[in-house]
């Protein structure tokens, strides 16, 4: 899913807006203004309303309503998770059996109690939350689960252990079987949300309502990140803002109060509430109303700008309310997030020594320059450092032209560039093998060298120019309470599809919100987020 679709979509965003406001002129002039009635669901309207969405939403909707059984996503990968689980545990008893030598009528007394367990294993996994995630996040992946997973395989193991006491079950042999459980599960599990993108219930229909500046801001969003399942039908909204360039085919269906009907009529698995002009309380009342319908609804917090994925929300008696902790990190954390540091950066150097041989001797024969280029970066509490990278560009490039693009991308309202992404074109100043080297972000590992000198950590905010402060805006600052990072938040869930500000806005997200968890996770994901962005390259 992305920004253009294939097929003609009726655009009729500006249509539509100028349809309703002839309407309400015409009935404020009989004087009263009722608006248009949510049971308007007339068959007029309903062919109204699938004709403004797009090709792939009206065939999605068709082969939901011929299904009988359709189901959703929440429904189908509860199901495809514990069939994984299972597999994996199973598969990890036969191995670790297997490798230590248990056969005859002890393996077959210790397979038995083992299968009347399962039981055991999914309510374990059930209060962890191990079959609810998905449905709930829509970026939730089996590295989100790998904690979790692990501390329910090692009291799934010992308390096999315990129960198999009495045959001659040994250490060796629990041993392997938790190493082989945790492999076959996360394994089963990875392979079940693979199984689960192929099929019709993943896709999730969803719409926006509110069409300003922050719920289209959440449409590009989605649209850039089609490996959600989320697919964005359209707006709700009496009073919406121009449309943005890169929304492509989306458009407004409908104000909120049609949104039960809307919901219903075109199968919407999804509702975003993203500010509307409309008074709170009808909101209010609409989104109680959709309580009737297998919908899940998202809020935008209004203060979602320093709110936090790890804000804790508690209760004032009836009143909910959202804790956010201290965004500094202690003492002792900065002493493992440096500790980690120091030996994974050792680490990698050692394994890529090859590598870093290979790229200065292609760098060095495909133009004249050094091999490594070096810049002037801020770090932790905006101090500077040299950041080292390899060289991509020809000697004497100019940053006024890099200088300009950042005070552009700084609006939320900017269009991205012709290739569809916020990266600066710099064609005739990148040599040809440094094209490369930006393509797969190999151009940056002399920075583990940086990370081992104690200016910059593994994970952490981008390492920013001393320039570009020059267009922060106040809370942007909070991204130098911790170290710059060789890769995070930014790197790894946005890249080139957010503008200059947003990536700010992840940068002071990942400070905020930085865990020891937070950091392992960006650690896992950055290889794979590396290898997709060199194949759509």
């Amino acid at each position: 899913m992305g920004p253009t679709r294939t097929g003609v979509v009726l655009d009729h965003w500006g249509e539509w807006v100028l349809s309703r406001q002839a309407a309400r002129l015409s009935l404020k002039k009989g004087g009263r203004d009722v608006g248009l009635s949510p049971s308007r669901a007339d068959g007029t309207w309903e062919e109204r309303l699938l004709q403004s969405v797009d090709d792939e939403t009206r065939e999605l909707i068709a082969r939901r309503r011929q299904s009988r059984k359709s189901k959703d996503r929440g429904w189908l990968l509860r199901r495809l998770l514990l069939a994984g689980d299972l597999l994996g545990l199973s598969l990890g008893f036969v191995l670790a059996a297997v490798a230590s030598g248990l056969h005859g009528f002890d393996a077959w007394i210790g397979f038995a109690i083992f299968v009347v367990s399962f039981p055991v294993w999914v309510v374990g996994a059930k209060l962890l939350g191990l079959y609810d995630g998905d449905e709930a996040e829509a970026d939730h992946t089996t590295l989100d689960d790998l904690g979790r997973v692990f501390l329910l395989v090692t009291a799934w193991a010992f308390g096999f252990a315990v129960v198999t006491s009495y045959t001659t079950h040994n250490m060796k042999q629990v041993l392997l079987f938790w190493i082989f459980s945790i492999v076959g599960v996360a394994g089963g599990r990875a392979a079940a949300r693979v199984a689960s993108r192929r099929t019709l219930a993943y896709l999730q229909n969803a719409v926006i309502v509110g069409a300003g500046d922050v719920g289209q801001l959440v449409g590009r969003k989605l649209l850039h990140h089609p490996e959600y399942g989320i697919n964005l039908v359209g707006f709700v909204d009496a009073e919406p803002k121009e449309r943005h360039s890169a929304l492509g085919h989306l458009t407004i269906l409908g104000t909120p109060a049609e949104l039960p009907e809307i919901v219903r009529l075109l199968g919407i698995d999804r509702v975003i509430i993203a500010f509307s002009r409309d008074d709170p309380r009808r909101i209010l009342e609409i989104v109680r109303r959709l309580r009737q319908f297998n919908v899940r609804i998202d809020i935008v917090p209004r203060l979602f700008g320093i709110v936090g994925p790890n804000a804790e929300v508690h209760a004032l008696e009836a009143m909910p309310m959202l804790g956010l902790p201290p965004a500094r990190l202690g003492r002792s954390s900065m002493f493992l997030k440096r500790a980690i540091d120091v030996v994974g950066a050792a680490m990698l150097l050692l394994l890529t020594a090859p590598l870093f041989a290979a790229i200065a001797w292609k760098i060095k024969r495909d133009s004249a320059g050094p091999v490594l280029f070096r810049q002037r970066r801020l770090g932790l509490n905006r101090h500077e450092f040299t950041v080292l990278k390899f060289r991509t560009m020809h000697m004497g490039a100019d940053d006024g032209t890099h200088r300009e693009y950042i005070k552009t991308t700084m609006d939320s309202g900017s269009p991205p560039s012709s290739n569809g992404l916020f990266k600066l074109e710099r064609s005739d100043d990148v040599t040809r093998f440094g094209a490369w080297l930006r393509r797969t972000s190999l151009d940056e590992l002399p920075q583990l060298v940086n990370v081992l000198r104690g200016d910059m950590s593994l994970v952490g905010p981008r390492p920013c120019l001393p320039y570009e402060v020059e267009h922060f805006a106040p809370h942007h600052f909070e991204r130098f309470l911790v170290p710059a990072g060789l890769t995070g938040l930014w790197q790894v869930r946005a890249r080139a599809h957010s503008d200059f500000g947003e990536a700010l806005d992840l940068d002071v997200l990942y400070a905020r919100s930085w865990s020891l968890g937070l950091d392992l996770q960006l650690l896992l994901r950055t290889p794979l987020q590396l290898l997709r962005s060199t194949a759509t390259a």
